[in-house]
């Protein structure tokens, strides 16, 4: 919470400090009270960490960054399960450089890894932050940039490593780094880590670190992959839970359009953003040539005014794109999900789902790029015919309905199905197919094989559909019968 949020915290106290206005402690909202409850100096900070919190302006610690604390200074292997937007990266920084204390090596003693080049800038930048007033080496390091220029600043000296997996690797495995003098292994965002392949790179990592080492990993789901990893090779850790963890979804406006096409999408993407009120805006879509695509449309009509991060894009101008985002340069940015983990983008006001997402729960990780930092927001979905039963399973997620709205009458519906779009429905086609239907080359089943199961055990289990919450489904039903 900012200092000049309702109260100055200085004017709070005084006040309260006043036995005469004491009385008046009812008609304080929750978050005023919330500043006299819990504050960052609760965890005894040293002063030149503290002072740069302050400088900061940072004032009440997250719900994760409470519960974290004192379980990380323990030093025992942490595991915590908190979202994007939670502040989990304080949460592990803090109680870390608390233990700060000055050793003379050049070798990383903390390393943190995470799954993308734009979260290592980012909390590279955030430790750099922090330890403005004290005596720490940091260094972030990841793929698509020249590895010898890295390996000069290694050479340097370093306490404080940030990295991608497979970067670190390729570093340890050329003995540029070592991890001779390493206390603290942190692995952020591990989900989605697994999801982009980096197990073989974390494993290997794991390999080659010394046993006697704290380790801390975050994760925003409990998966199988992740729990084998955590009994592999963590000694028995802490788990830290927020009993509501996950973005603060009330502070978000969900809305939706059953739209039959992407031309149709890419119209009615330009007719909301003739809305002046959407003025900071992240569009999400499934792959590289559905976000190259719109780039290109949003760029005839509104010039210089988006830009595009995919993986093809190089680092320096993914980072160059993202700056001009957050300085108000640009009014948004056509995306990939290497933009939907991690990153602490402010003030978005808007996302699109251009495509719905894939994955229930990258739904969620997409629209809490929104409604962040006691701000509210809107997520906007282009919900296709194929992609209305993933929909209904991140509802069901979620526990709340997108409010479906009617195209409006000023959009052109387009007719036409664009390439990539006429492959997935031959695909569908091809799955519903029945093979055995006749034909010239149907035969008959060999005799052996037209016995009737009659029931009785078997090995194979019965394969289940996916489920579907039918009062979700009821209650639209009656939305479109009063229609």
């Amino acid at each position: 919470m900012a200092k000049t949020d309702l109260w100055d915290e200085t004017n709070l106290r005084q006040d309260l400090g006043d036995s005469s206005k004491l009385l008046n402690l009812n008609s304080l909202s929750l978050r005023q009270i919330t500043i006299l409850m819990s504050t960052f100096e609760q965890f005894n900070l040293p002063k030149s960490l503290q002072k740069a919190i302050d400088e900061l302006g940072l004032t009440t610690p997250t719900p994760i960054q409470e519960k974290s604390f004192s379980v990380i200074m323990s030093g025992r292997d942490v595991m915590g399960i908190a979202q994007t937007g939670t502040g989990k990266t304080f949460a592990y920084l803090l109680p870390i450089l608390k233990q700060w204390k000055f050793v003379a090596t050049d070798t990383p003693r903390i390393v943190i890894l995470v799954p993308t080049r734009e979260l290592v800038v980012q909390i590279a930048a955030e430790v750099e932050k922090l330890t403005q007033y004290m005596s720490v080496r940091t260094l972030g390091v990841y793929g698509g940039v020249n590895i010898n220029t890295q390996k000069k600043s290694v050479y340097q000296g370093i306490d404080v490593l940030v990295g991608t997996p497979g970067r670190v690797m390729d570093l340890a495995l050329d003995n540029v780094i070592r991890f001779d003098s390493l206390q603290k292994l942190v692995i952020d965002e591990f989900d989605e880590m697994l999801n982009l392949g980096f197990r073989t790179q974390v494993t290997s990592i794991l390999s080659m670190l010394k046993n006697k080492r704290q380790n801390i990993l975050f994760s925003a789901t409990m998966t199988d992959e992740v729990d084998d990893m955590l009994e592999e090779y963590f000694d028995f850790p802490d788990e830290v839970t927020l009993e509501k963890s996950g973005t603060p979804l009330e502070k978000i406006e969900q809305l939706g359009y059953f739209v039959p096409n992407f031309l149709t999408k890419t119209n009615l993407i330009v007719e909301l953003l003739k809305d002046e009120a959407l003025e900071r805006v992240l569009l999400f879509v499934n792959n590289k040539k559905t976000a190259d695509l719109l780039a290109v449309k949003l760029d005839e009509i509104y010039p210089e005014q988006f830009g595009i991060i995919h993986s093809n894009k190089s680092q320096n101008y993914r980072l160059q794109t993202m700056a001009s985002f957050q300085a108000g340069e640009i009014r948004g940015i056509v995306t990939t999900d290497v933009m939907a983990r991690g990153l602490d983008i402010s003030d978005v006001t808007h996302v699109i789902n251009v495509e719905f997402s894939e994955v229930p729960e990258q739904y969620i990780h997409r629209i809490g790029r929104t409604g962040r930092a006691d701000k509210s927001g809107i997520a906007i979905s282009l919900i296709g015919p194929n992609e209305q039963e993933i929909q209904i399973e991140a509802e069901m997620l979620m526990d709340k309905e997108i409010k479906i709205l009617d195209l409006p009458t000023t959009v052109e519906v387009a007719t036409r199905l664009l390439e990539f779009e006429k492959d997935k429905k031959k695909m569908k086609v091809i799955l519903k197919t029945n093979k055995l239907e006749g034909g010239a080359s149907f035969h008959e089943k060999a005799k052996k094989n037209t016995k009737v199961n009659l029931g009785g055990p078997s090995k194979t289990k019965k394969k289940t559909g996916t489920s579907v919450n039918r009062n979700i489904l009821k209650t639209r039903a009656a939305k479109k019968k009063k229609k």
